[in-house]
Formats: C-alpha cells, sequence, structure tokens
C-alpha cells in the first residue's frame, strides 16, 4: 500500500508503507504516541511537516525544537512547546512549523518501535517531501572528540551493511543504504558554517553499549585490551569512524519507507584512548549542540530555498 500525491500536476515523494492490514483497520492506534487516526485529525496536526529531526533524549528533542524555533524566526517568548506525546511516558514530540521533534529512547528496539509509528502518522497525515534526520552521540574511531559524522552507510558489528531482524522465527536482512545526496549536503553545509569538523563516514551500529562496543569497563569482560584494539582497528579499516546503537533499523525503516534519511551524530570520545568520557560537563554540552547546529543551518537553507522557488 503506498500513497500517492498529486500537487498542481506534479508528483510528490509520498510515505510508503507496506501493509495491507491498515486498508481494513477503522481505527489505527499510535499507542506509544498517545494519538489515533478517530480522536485526532492527523492531517491538520501533522500534514505540513517536511522535517523529522529524532534523537534519543526527549530533553534534548525539547531543546532542538528551542532553538529550530528560534533559527526560523519562529519563536515566541510565551511559547513552552507543550509536548504532543504527553498521555504516554513512551516519547516526547514537538512541532514548530514544518518541523516535528520526537525522541526515541535508546537502542533498536526503542527507536524501532518509534519510527513504526511515526511513519504512519506522517502517511495518514499525507504528508509529502519529508526528510528525517536522526540527531545524537556516538564514541568516535580515530577521531577528535567533538567531530560530527554524517553516516555514510550503516554497518553490524561484522562490518556488514545489513539490518537483521527475526518475523516469525525467521531472519529477514534488509539494506542500511541512506540518502547519499542528503548526506553531501549536510556535509557542505558544515563548511559553510565552519564551526566544527565533520566528517562522512560508516556508523558501525551495535545491540549493546558495553561488550558490544568493545568496552573494558561493564559488569563483564572476557577479552583484553588487545583483542579490543584489533577490532577497533578492524572497524577502522571498514570505514567505521563512530559506533552508537540505533542507525541500522533507523535506515532500514526510511528506506522501506521511501524516506531521505541521514545519521548526524557528534563523537564524544575516541574509543582507540578510553571507554569512559572524562571531559567537563560544558565540553560536553558544547558537543551535543554540534548536530543540532549542523542539522538546523540545513533545514533553515531549504526553506529559504523553497521560499525562493
Amino acid at each position: 500500500m503506498s500513497l500517492g500525491k498529486e500537487n498542481n500536476g506534479t508528483c510528490e515523494r509520498s510515505i510508503y508503507v507496506n501493509n495491507p492490514h491498515l486498508d481494513y483497520m477503522k481505527d489505527d492506534i499510535l499507542y506509544h504516541f498517545n494519538l489515533a487516526t478517530s480522536s485526532h485529525d492527523l492531517p491538520a496536526m501533522f500534514g505540513d511537516v517536511k522535517f523529522v529531526c529524532v534523537g534519543g533524549s526527549p530533553w534534548r528533542m525539547k531543546s532542538f525544537t528551542e532553538y529550530i524555533a528560534k533559527e526560523l524566526g519562529l519563536e515566541d517568548p510565551n511559547a513552552e512547546y507543550p509536548n504532543i506525546c504527553a498521555g504516554t511516558d513512551r516519547f516526547a514530540m514537538y512541532k514548530i512549523g514544518p518541523v516535528l521533534s520526537v525522541s526515541h529512547g535508546m537502542g533498536i528496539p526503542s527507536i524501532s518501535i518509534m519510527l513504526h509509528e511515526l511513519i504512519k502518522l506522517l502517511y495518514h497525515a499525507h504528508c509529502t517531501e519529508v526528510t528525517v534526520v536522526r540527531i545524537g552521540t556516538s564514541g568516535g574511531i580515530g577521531l577528535k572528540p567533538g567531530t560530527v559524522v554524517v553516516t555514510k552507510q550503516s554497518l553490524d558489528s561484522m562490518f556488514q551493511p545489513r539490518f537483521e531482524q527475526h518475523i516469525l522465527g525467521k531472519p529477514v536482512v534488509r539494506s542500511t543504504e541512506l540518502d547519499g545526496e542528503l548526506t553531501e549536503e549536510l556535509l557542505q553545509c558544515s563548511k559553510e558554517l565552519a564551526e566544527f569538523e565533520t566528517v562522512i563516514g560508516n556508523t558501525m551500529c551495535t545491540l549493546d553499549f558495553y561488550e558490544g562496543q568493545a568496552r573494558l569497563d561493564g559488569a563483564f569482560c572476557s577479552y583484553t585490551e588487545e583483542d579490543k584494539q584489533s577490532y577497533l582497528a578492524e572497524a577502522y579499516a571498514a570505514g567505521v569512524r563512530n559506533i552508537e546503537m540505533e542507525s541500522s533499523v533507523f535506515a532500514a525503516m526510511c528506506k522501506l519507507s521511501d524516506l531521505r534519511a541521514a545519521v548526524v551524530c557528534v563523537t564524544l570520545l575516541d574509543r582507540q584512548k578510553g571507554d569512559q568520557l572524562t571531559s567537563s560537563h560544558d565540553v560536553l554540552n558544547n558537543y551535543h549542540q554540534r548536530p543540532q547546529t549542523l542539522v538546523g543551518h540545513y533545514i533553515k537553507k531549504k526553506l529559504n530555498a523553497f521560499k525562493k522557488c
């Protein structure tokens, strides 16, 4: 099932879903958003959305909303930017103009749940020409802390560009290809900002923060420092420049939905030099702001281009 929309004689890029069962549902309840097709006018609420930014922390996504509102000149001194999903404690969602900001929690299972409902939300709202960007933090490999990585391709822990999950007890493998043109546009935006280093590189997506990422500081560890360094060296040779826990399923699901998508994460440390964060709060706070600064510049640039058309 797909939704196509004609606008002034031109076909716009629409949200694609592949679930025939949705056609027979009188009401689609987006449980973890506390939204539903029968009780909310989703096209009126979200039909103008063109950019969706997702990140792990509810606080960080509210902060991004406040930031982008100021960047786009939509800031209201009295605005409180209410959480649209206030009726649930799973995710937080904020909207300002054509920009939707949504938290996704930590790890593949959490972001997968959010994406299923987000994609259906955009579909039911009849959104078109939507760009989705994950902004977040990561551990770097061979990079100076504070470097922003725009993901070329998400790799699994064996350095393969794939996302594998089990459906009805059988393994299903999906592509983790991201939008190459969008990746280059984001790199160009960083050059225009000239505020921090940004690189394009592969991102390794793991199922765990500790052993899955070759850390030595978890509750359990069955390998040596030499084993860790050897593994990280293999990752670097495979083009991996940072490690996080959401990019593979994000890339796979956005590709299935025909959504332009990118992953933009700042590195908080070089994992070849340590496992724990030692930078000050102020330094880390500066790092945290870099992905939103880059993506905010991109959104502002694109909207200004739309106005000129």
